[in-house]
C-alpha cells in the first residue's frame, strides 16, 4: 500500500487520508469518504478569506463516521482527513481553473469542465455556498504540489483495495460515500430525497447491484433516487468498469437525516441511521453473495 502523505495543522501533523482495513476480508466490497475530511491545512487557513466554520459548508459532514461499521463486515473504508476545500479527489486530476492562479496554467490542465466553471475543481475555487475561498490568487506549483502529495496517494491507494478485491473475490463493488443539503429536490412533486443513489445512468455498475441497493434501502423506508441530482462524479465514473469487474455506485445520504447542517453536529438521528445503514449493506452483501454462488449453476 502507498505511504500515506501527512498534513501541517494546528494540531500537529495528521494523516491526510486513513485506511481502516478489517481483520479479514469477506465481502467484495470497498467504502470511501472522499469529501468528510476535516483536518484543515495551516497553508489553507493562512491563505482563505473565510471563517472556520464558513469554509466548512462543502464537507460531506460524517459520512465516514456513518459508514465506519465497514470493517467490521470484512470491507476496507479509505476515508479523507483533508477537507474537500482544499483538494477534491472526486474531479480528475487536473481539473483547474486559470482564474485562481498567478501563472499560467500547463497544456494539460483541462479548465474547460463545467465544474471548473462551477468553482468547484480539483482545488476548489469556492465552497458550496459560492463563497470564495482564497483572498487572492496562488502559484501553480502550489495546486500541484497538493496534486503530487495527496491526490495522487488517495488514487493508488483506492485502486490497490479495488484490484486487491477483485483478485480475492473475482469482483469488486466500490461505495462512494457522501453527503447532500436537506434542501435538495430530486423527486416528482418536489419531493426531497432521502438517498440518491448514482451510476452513471447505468454504465458504472451492474444493473443486478444497482437494484439490489435501491431495494434494500427502500426497505428501511428511505426514499431513493437514481442519478438525479448526483449520478456519481471522477470517482464512480473512473473505477466503474463492470466489463472487468470493478462496479461503483455512488451513495449520496440527506444530511438532515442526521446532523445539524448549519452547526456541524450530529443530531438525535444519526445513530438510527447508522444502524440503518449497517442494516442496509449487511442485506446488500448478502445478496450479492447469494448471486454470484447462484451464477455458475445458472450457467450450467
Amino acid at each position: 500500500m502507498t505511504d500515506i502523505p501527512t498534513l501541517k495543522t494546528s494540531d500537529g501533523l495528521v494523516p491526510a487520508f486513513e485506511i481502516v482495513e478489517p481483520s479479514e476480508p469477506a465481502i467484495p466490497f470497498v467504502f470511501c469518504s472522499p469529501h468528510s475530511g476535516r483536518d484543515y491545512p495551516n497553508d489553507l487557513m493562512a491563505a482563505t478569506r473565510l471563517g472556520r466554520e464558513a469554509i466548512r459548508r462543502s464537507e460531506d459532514i460524517f459520512v465516514d463516521d456513518l459508514f465506519a461499521f465497514a470493517p467490521g463486515f470484512g470491507a476496507p473504508l479509505i476515508r479523507a482527513r483533508f477537507p474537500r476545500a482544499y483538494l477534491d479527489v472526486n474531479r480528475e486530476p487536473f481539473e483547474l481553473d486559470p482564474k485562481m492562479f498567478s501563472d499560467a496554467l500547463p497544456e494539460f490542465a483541462n479548465s474547460a469542465s463545467l465544474r471548473v466553471a462551477g468553482g468547484l475543481g480539483t482545488v476548489p475555487r469556492i465552497v458550496a455556498e459560492n463563497e470564495e475561498i482564497y483572498r487572492g490568487m496562488m502559484p501553480v506549483a502550489a495546486a500541484m504540489r497538493r496534486i503530487d502529495a495527496i491526490y495522487r496517494p488517495f488514487h493508488k491507494s483506492l485502486e490497490t483495495l479495488l484490484m486487491r478485491t477483485r483478485e480475492q473475490f473475482g469482483f469488486a463493488i466500490l461505495i462512494d460515500c457522501h453527503s447532500m443539503p436537506s434542501s435538495v429536490r430530486a423527486l416528482p412533486g418536489g419531493r426531497r430525497p432521502d438517498i440518491v443513489i448514482g451510476d452513471r445512468y447505468g454504465t458504472s455498475a451492474s444493473s443486478r447491484f444497482v437494484a439490489m441497493a435501491t431495494s434494500h434501502l427502500s426497505v428501511f423506508g428511505f426514499d431513493v433516487a437514481r442519478n438525479k441530482p448526483y449520478a456519481g462524479g471522477y470517482i464512480t465514473e473512473h473505477y466503474g468498469r463492470p466489463a472487468i469487474g470493478l462496479h461503483a455506485i455512488q451513495i449520496e445520504i440527506n444530511r438532515g437525516l442526521y446532523a445539524d447542517e448549519i452547526n456541524f453536529r450530529p443530531h438525535h438521528g444519526f445513530l438510527r441511521l447508522k444502524e440503518q445503514l449497517s442494516g442496509f449493506v449487511e442485506r446488500f452483501a448478502a445478496d450479492v453473495a447469494a448471486d454470484y454462488s447462484a451464477r455458475p449453476a445458472a450457467a450450467e
